[in-house]
């Protein structure tokens, strides 16, 4: 059985990393060990290698390989999982010496995307990631699956596909872009019939575990799946809300971010990423009771730098408020909140409300009985909350849009 299904048997893993001095080995290490926690297996030992540049063959030097061997005897591990990529060589002559599996951090979160994407878009984008990721490391990992079976860091094709000649796998990785195409051409026209609808849409984004489908949740009773897991979300989930002035924004949970990740994974997900460049506003969730909350809200607004949201208005939601001890400065821009308590609901609401382009405007108007037409302008374009007919005409309260407010103004009263 996959080890990733059974639950009551999570696979003894030991993570491996190098640590050359370009990043912060540690810290993604403690990553790499929720991911493998997410992935359902039993972390059981580290193995951290200072040197100045990877062994060409093992990636780790020679000594640090044989302790792998070792640790993974006495321990009775069946997987080691690299916190780096690794070619099929690498991955075979490791092997070799340990007689475990081995996977990279890549393979990792591909099988991770695999066990929780939902909708048919989420699947064949996983499948063409993982293709297009094992395709050059196809001779490699094909003798390692058919050596050692399947596992994590397999799921998706399937061992079988993997050992299939190229040009099969390349008619495959064809097929799913066109799907792909497809799938982006209808979310594309549903998209521009929203800014046609002048429908406002606010997309959440944040570094993953960052609590944006519980805020779903709470907000919407979306049923968005929200654990302390890595990656929960994988496939977009759109919800409206009503905000304070009475406008509704339509909210787009959207695939969390993560440290180093790969640039293919990020091609493979960005029709979900590209939800923020095309939204009226876009929440940016941090985990502020995380201590690397200051390094994941740089890694996220990178992403969003790079998608183009530079111009989009931003909403920064600082999430888990009830976990740290210190106050936390808000401004016009920024608000403390606890999506699993409830707190500040109200005040990002405002905020969300504040920092929206102006498409619709309340107002309280005095609509004579003459001009009584322009209550069906109002009410196609916006929304009217109430009226009352009085001797001098029709007293209304509404969400007059942009369009009309102009010729809504000589109606004002207060």
């Amino acid at each position: 059985m996959n080890e990733i299904q059974n639950e009551n048997a999570p696979v003894r893993a030991i993570l491996a990393a190098l640590d050359t001095g370009e990043y912060d080995v540690e810290a993604s290490v403690d990553e790499l060990e929720e991911l493998a926690k997410t992935a359902n297996a039993e972390v059981c030992a580290r193995v951290i290698q200072k040197r100045p540049s990877a062994d060409s063959a093992t990636v780790l030097g020679e000594g640090k390989i044989g302790e792998l061997a070792e640790l993974a005897q006495t321990t009775g591990a069946g997987l080691v999982i690299f916190d780096t990529e690794l070619t099929a060589s690498e991955i075979r002559n490791i092997e070799d010496i340990l007689n475990v599996r081995v996977i990279d951090r890549t393979m990792l979160i591909l099988d991770i995307f695999a066990a929780r994407a939902v909708s048919n878009e989420g699947k064949l984008q996983v499948e063409l990631a993982q293709l297009r990721y094992r395709l050059p490391r196809l001779m490699g990992i094909g003798r390692s699956l058919s050596r050692l079976g399947g596992g994590i860091g397999t799921r998706g094709p399937g061992e079988k596909q993997l050992e299939t000649d190229r040009r099969h796998i390349q008619r495959r990785i064809e097929k799913l872009e066109d799907d792909l195409k497809e799938l982006e051409a209808r979310r594309n026209f549903s998209r521009s019939r929203r800014k046609k609808d002048n429908v406002l849409t606010g997309a959440i984004v944040g570094y993953t575990n960052a609590g944006k489908s519980t805020l779903l949740n709470l907000l919407t009773d979306a049923g968005v799946l929200a654990e302390d897991k890595l990656f929960a979300t994988l496939d977009l989930t759109s919800r409206a809300i009503e905000l304070p002035d009475g406008r509704s924004v339509t909210l787009i949970d959207t695939v969390g971010l993560i440290r180093r990740l790969p640039h293919h994974l990020v091609e493979a997900f960005r029709s979900t990423l590209e939800e923020a460049a095309n939204a009226d506003i876009i929440l940016h969730v941090t985990d502020v009771s995380d201590s690397e909350a200051a390094e994941k809200t740089l890694t996220t607004q990178k992403l969003l730098a790079e998608l183009g949201c530079g111009e989009i208005p931003v909403v920064h939601i600082l999430n888990k408020c009830d976990l740290v001890e210190y106050d936390i400065p808000e401004d016009d821009t920024t608000v403390c909140i606890s999506a699993k308590t409830g707190s500040g609901i109200e005040r990002m609401l405002e905020l969300i409300a504040k920092n929206l382009p102006e498409s619709a405007k309340r107002m309280k108007l005095l609509i004579p009985y003459d001009k009584a037409g322009f209550s069906a302008e109002i009410r196609s374009l916006g929304r009217i909350f109430s009226e009352e007919y009085t001797e001098s005409g029709i007293l209304t309260d509404a969400l007059v849009d942009k369009t009309i407010v102009s010729k809504a103004e000589q109606f004002l009263t207060h």
